[in-house]
């Protein structure tokens, strides 16, 4: 394919997604609805998904950044809800959905309806973590949906692997599938608890913030390849050394954290654009690809497979939530009391992406010198599925959220307390002043002393200010006018350094050294008001 077109794509996809944080559309339905849209355009080139391109190039970053973004001590917490839905509704999923699709249409084999089955059971990291990110769940269960999404994807992998082997001839019992399983697993878990420890020993020794975050971005495509080379799970790789680093980020310099978050949110932003806009381009391949499969009856598969997908996965739900708890006192005291409302959305949250696609385009063509049986069909049931969730499930899930009248963040006292967590480190920052003053070493001016003092005070104080009463005239808190403020005095700066550099009064370099600082304060400024 040509460069022009998929820049193209790729600059498109990143519009659309900008523009739909303007409208009350998740940026993931808008893209694939203008995918599809675009893909009846002539002139417009097939974007055949490539497996080999999509699972070791686009979905290493892509669960990197979900899981630096997730929380280590958030997961271990919820570790029991997020293993029954990462594994046992996977392996449950693909059981049930490929024995009743088997039954559903005629002719075809139960091993490729099991293929079919392990393609769709997992719901997707990208769609999973935008879409709560957009709607704002309540915070146990987002834990919970990014860490099904982190970790489902291995489970899915390894089950297709398992039923492909049986599906081409090759064989495949229950025990070299449980075995495979494993394998996949334990050695994925073990190729990131090997990389975790020296790559993050790696990243603090580094002193140029260009060469950490060049090394930032190697890090899960290392972690993936060097898992699925030992025939391990590079998912799982990628997942543990993400978690291990973000946990530990606050041990490297602050240039490379500021300087990383900034790449990983462009790369971010741009993968999970082009990812969902490449869904919406795949439907004319997977038309032309249906052969026998046409008419109503295919639409009829559809819509019964897109149900027992939903169907399936809250007969799974609820008593995943509810029987432990009930066999168990050990979950009962550890874990907090539920009622339905939390299920349902966690049941109604299984919106499919791209994984699912990347793998069934990755079925082969033939299978013991004949043509796989149903393979066009599993294409398009993975489509129809994809698309099916996330419109109908996408589209319904913040309604649900409203209707059911799930309790919201409460700002309020999330900036109470970090209120009182910056008073605590500002306190600990105080006294760590006064001891470095009494040094004759570190003797300062009164002036300058009283400086830091000021900064100390300042940022302990704005976040009760946040809490504080609210300026009549503009409605904001003293905080946010001192953050406004602090910003058009700093933009006045700027406009001097860049006239000064244009009358040649100082050069190029020195005006970048100065704005380097003023971007630097700004930073902070912007960061605090997140």
């Amino acid at each position: 394919m040509d460069a022009l077109p998929l820049l193209a794509m790729i600059a498109g996809s990143a519009v659309v997604a900008g523009m739909a944080r303007r409208t009350p559309v998740p940026a993931p339905l808008l893209l694939v609805a203008v995918g599809i849209a675009a893909s009846f355009v002539p002139g417009v080139p097939d974007f055949t998904l490539d497996p080999h391109i999509v699972l070791p190039l686009l979905l290493p970053p892509l669960l990197h950044t979900a899981a630096l973004e997730s929380s280590y001590l958030d997961l271990r917490a919820n570790l029991r809800p997020v293993a029954f839905l990462s594994v046992g509704y996977v392996l449950f999923a693909t059981v049930i959905v490929g024995w009743l699709v088997s039954l559903l249409v005629p002719g075809l084999p139960l091993t490729s309806a099991l293929v079919l089955g392990a393609v769709i059971a997992p719901p997707d990291a990208v769609a999973a973590t935008a879409i709560a990110r957009r709607l704002g769940l309540p915070p146990r269960i987002t834990a919970i949906l990014q860490g099904e999404s982190l970790v489902n994807d291995a489970t899915a992998i390894t089950a297709y692997k398992v039923a492909l082997a049986a599906a081409v001839g090759e064989g495949a019992s229950w025990s070299a599938g449980v075995q495979e399983f494993l394998v996949a697993a334990v050695g994925g878990v073990g190729v990131g608890l090997l990389l975790m420890v020296p790559l993050h020993w790696l990243r603090t020794r580094l002193t140029e913030p260009i060469l950490q975050n060049t090394l930032s971005l190697l890090i899960p495509f290392v972690a993936y390849a060097t898992a699925e080379y030992v025939h391990a799970s590079g998912v799982l790789a990628v997942v543990v050394v993400a978690l291990h680093l973000g946990h530990r980020s606050w041990k490297v310099d602050f240039a490379t954290r500021l300087q990383e978050e900034a790449v990983w949110k462009m790369v971010s932003f741009i993968l999970e654009s082009a990812v969902f806009a490449l869904i919406g381009l795949q439907l004319p391949v997977v038309l032309r690809g249906l052969g026998p499969y046409a008419g109503w009856t295919v639409l009829w598969y559809a819509l019964v497979v897109f149900a027992l997908v939903v169907v399936v996965r809250f007969v799974w739900v609820f008593p995943a939530t509810y029987l432990p708890k009930w066999l168990s006192e050990r979950i009962r005291t550890r874990e907090p009391d539920v009622d339905w409302k939390g299920p349902t959305i966690v049941g109604w949250a299984g919106m499919r992406g791209v994984v699912s696609l990347a793998i069934a385009f990755s079925v082969p063509l033939t299978a013991e010198g004949e043509p796989f049986p149903g393979r066009n069909l599993i294409l398009f049931l993975t489509f129809t599925t994809v698309i099916a969730t996330l419109g109908v499930q996408g589209l319904t899930l913040a309604p649900l959220i409203r209707l059911l009248k799930l309790p919201k963040r409460d700002v309020h006292a999330e900036t109470l307390a970090e209120a009182q967590a910056q008073s605590e480190a500002s306190q600990a920052a105080e006294a760590r002043l006064d001891e470095l003053l009494a040094d004759e070493r570190n003797a300062l001016p009164g002036p300058l002393a009283d400086r830091l003092r000021t900064v100390l005070e300042r940022r302990r104080n704005a976040v009760w200010e946040r809490l504080g009463t609210v300026n009549e005239e503009t409605g904001e808190s003293a905080d946010a006018t001192y953050r406004r403020l602090s910003r058009q005095v700093i933009d006045a700066e700027r406009a001097v350094f860049v006239e000064l550099r244009d009358s040649r009064r100082i050069d190029d370099e020195l005006m970048r050294t100065l704005l380097r600082r003023l971007d630097l304060e700004e930073a902070a400024a912007w960061r605090a008001e997140e």
